[in-house]
């Protein structure tokens, strides 16, 4: 027997065939069960009813209930229909601009209604114009609450009649059918030491809340449960990795790793590089596969750190691999790392998609040979071909920007799941860490190599832009190099931001040759002509480069000293941050100007005035949580679990998720296989969660 909430929407009544396919594409909104899971995403309070008399239009909205007296249609300048509405106490006149004949066909005077809106004045009488009505005769039977929820819809949906109070009866409807048939998701143990309302007391007055309380309660006991399946989930697909202990032991630190910190480390290394090194050796030698999140601030480390962890491997007889989100940040790693190891005997190797045949043909023989220690690359490392004698290592740089479906190809490399090392130079938040990567170990390196001044930056108007120009003219003067970013690359009818072809003639006029000279680099160029344009900015030949956000990653030159950020509004604080890290990496004072218009938001004043108080990754990283939510979590959760946060927020309900992942850990330290009867529904529940997702546990 079908349970009732894995009925398809369709047979609600109200829905039908029609309805219920838009309702899919739109929302997403297959069942009975997707539908009472479409939380609302705010509510307005109509709790109290005014009289008329005590309406100003000084009140933000009101709520009255009275009649409606008559009507009257006014055919002037503009076709308005105003209908008088009184409760005893005075009358206001409301006013319809649009869908008239709809009310003329709908409202009938002498019946009784609510009426909500925001009181107007107009020629000194008080007016609501387009109110919600409610019809006093109508809504009995239904399920109503004076805390109404508003629920997302989107333009297909209000078309087709289901906007947010369509959405709400809809609502009605299927409580009235299915609340006394819900089962419920927690064990009868975690209810109570919670003291939380059962799941059918939660999802009514989530959507129709009885009281302020009542929703607080909802609210909390739906935030916890949706958190608390997602720790546990990945809590347990950790103890279970660990419980294997089915990882490479690399039993020893040998003689590459200490030839090369003794001889070739060009600097001495911070002391988080160390006790990082420390973390990922003690990992390694334990005979349990690694599963470490390195988290580090650009310009902290991260890759010197994955090199002599590479060397670990290579003295243990193993191969690494490091695969890189661009070609020019894997050309990059490949080259510093040549370098660095140019006068020992460990075989580097570079596979891109630009690889000839012929080189791609006898480097993937040597990989599967062994002959290749370390091999760096992008996307092309997870093509079938490319196979190794013995993969121990497996690094992925800039993390985020690869699914874990394609990081698992790398794992399926090896007979045995090789150590993974994730890094990011993106801080993530404590609680989105908690969330996207809880069953990794999390490393940190939270300070910058010895000698680094902290990047000043500061905002400026497009109105200063000659005096930002005249100190980019003292940067050049004194040796140093200039990028200057823009957010688009083609001219937007849309938006009035400046763009890439316009800053080039700009900054070419205000910098002419051949006293300068400036490249361009965007996504569009050839990558040829990218890297011939990055190569000439490394090296010095140019002064100025003008680029599109693809430097964000994949460009290091410590000589460059000044970043410009054109349109700064245009970009959230994280791309703002990382582009900032592009300067500040050599010995000098190095700068960041944000350049925008006059016209700001709040939000883009709070991000620029961020950026220009702080250079800590992790307080901006947890600004922009704040501001723009965390989005979409990821295509498939480290667990394999597609979890959708529906009703939880990780910007704003972090102590909920740290309270639900000790009560996750609480759970798993007394029943660590959930076997237990008393957790029978949690297992099954966990089932349900994880039913059709490939399980990608063992790898990040």
């Amino acid at each position: 027997m079908t349970y009732i909430l894995d009925t398809d929407v369709k047979f609600l009544p109200g829905v039908g065939p029609k309805r219920a396919e838009l309702l899919q594409k739109e929302l997403n909104i297959s069942t009975f069960g997707d539908l009472l899971y479409h939380f609302p995403f705010r509510y307005v309070d109509k709790t109290r009813i005014y009289a008329v008399c005590e309406v100003s239009e000084d009140l933000p909205y009101v709520l009255l209930k009275g009649k409606i007296v008559g009507f009257r249609e006014i055919t002037t300048t503009q076709k308005r229909l105003i209908a008088l509405f009184t409760d005893g106490t005075g009358s206001i006149e409301l006013v319809w601009f649009k869908g008239i004949s709809f009310i003329q066909k709908n409202l009938h005077a002498g019946s009784v209604y609510t009426i909500f809106g925001k009181p107007t004045s107009f020629n000194g009488k008080l007016n609501i114009v387009h109110p919600e009505l409610e019809d006093m005769v109508k809504v009995e039977g239904q399920i109503t609450s004076g805390i109404q929820a508003v629920y997302s819809s989107t333009e297909r949906l209000k078309d087709m009649g289901l906007g947010t109070r369509a959405i709400s009866r809809l609502q009605s409807t299927l409580l009235g059918m299915a609340l006394t048939k819900v089962e419920e998701t927690l064990p009868p143990y975690i209810v109570e030491a919670n003291r939380f309302v059962s799941l059918g007391e939660a999802l009514l007055n989530i959507h129709f809340p009885q009281s302020p309380e009542l929703l607080k309660k909802a609210q909390d006991r739906l935030k916890f449960e949706e958190l608390f399946y997602v720790q546990l989930s990945i809590l347990r697909t950790r103890t279970k990795r660990i419980k294997a202990g089915n990882g490479f032991r690399f039993e020893q630190v040998g003689e590459l790793f200490n030839h090369f910190f003794y001889h070739n480390l060009p600097f001495e290394l911070t002391t988080a590089q160390k006790r990082v090194i420390k973390e990922i050796r003690a990992d390694t030698g334990s005979g349990r596969q690694m599963n470490r999140l390195l988290q580090g601030d650009v310009g902290s480390g991260k890759t010197m750190v994955a090199l002599m962890c590479m060397l670990i491997a290579t003295d243990n007889g193993f191969q690494s691999c490091i695969m890189a989100p661009t070609e020019i940040l894997a050309t990059q790693h490949f080259k510093s790392m040549a370098e660095l190891l140019h006068d020992m005997s460990v075989s580097v190797a570079l596979l891109t998609g630009s690889t000839k045949k012929p080189e791609r043909r006898a480097l993937l023989e040597k990989a599967l040979r062994g002959d290749i220690h370390i091999l760096v690359g992008t996307h092309a490392l997870i093509e079938d071909a490319v196979q190794f004698r013995r993969l121990g290592l497996v690094v992925i740089d800039e993390q985020h920007r690869f699914g874990v479906a394609q990081r698992g190809k790398l794992w399926e490399k090896s007979e045995h799941p090789p150590h993974i090392l994730v890094m990011t130079a993106t801080p993530i938040p404590r609680t989105l860490a908690m969330t996207l990567y809880g069953d990794l170990d999390v490393s940190v390196i939270d300070e910058l190599p010895p000698g680094r001044k902290p990047i000043k930056t500061v905002h400026f108007f497009d109105s200063k832009r000659d005096r930002v120009f005249g100190f980019m003219r003292e940067q050049i003067a004194a040796g140093r190099q200039v990028y200057v970013v823009y957010p688009l690359i083609r001219e937007s009818e849309k938006m009035d931001y400046k763009n890439l072809q316009d800053g080039w003639e700009t900054i070419t006029q205000a910098f002419p040759a051949p006293q300068y000279r400036v490249c361009m680099v965007h996504g569009k160029l050839k990558n040829d002509e990218k890297e011939a344009a990055m190569q000439e900015f490394a090296r010095g030949a140019a002064h100025i480069m003008v680029a599109t956000s693809v430097i964000e990653v994949g460009v290091n030159v410590p000589n460059a000293s000044v970043m410009v950020i054109e349109s700064a509004e245009r970009f959230g604080l994280a791309q703002l941050h990382q582009l900032r890290g592009r300067v500040g990496r050599g010995a000098e004072q190095s700068f960041c100007i944000l350049m925008s218009g006059v016209k700001l938001s709040s939000d883009s004043r709070h991000r620029i005035s961020m950026m220009c108080s702080t250079n800590d990754g992790f307080q901006i990283a947890e600004a922009d949580l704040k501001l723009r939510g965390p989005g979409d979590l990821e295509g498939t959760m480290q667990s394999g679990v597609a979890f959708d946060l529906r009703i939880a927020n990780l910007g704003t309900d972090g102590k909920i998720l740290e309270y639900a992942r000790r009560f996750a850990e609480r759970v798993l330290d007394d029943d660590p296989l959930l076997s237990d009867g008393k957790n029978e529904l949690l297992l099954k529940t966990l089932g349900k969660l994880k039913s059709g997702a490939k399980d990608y546990s063992v790898i990040s």
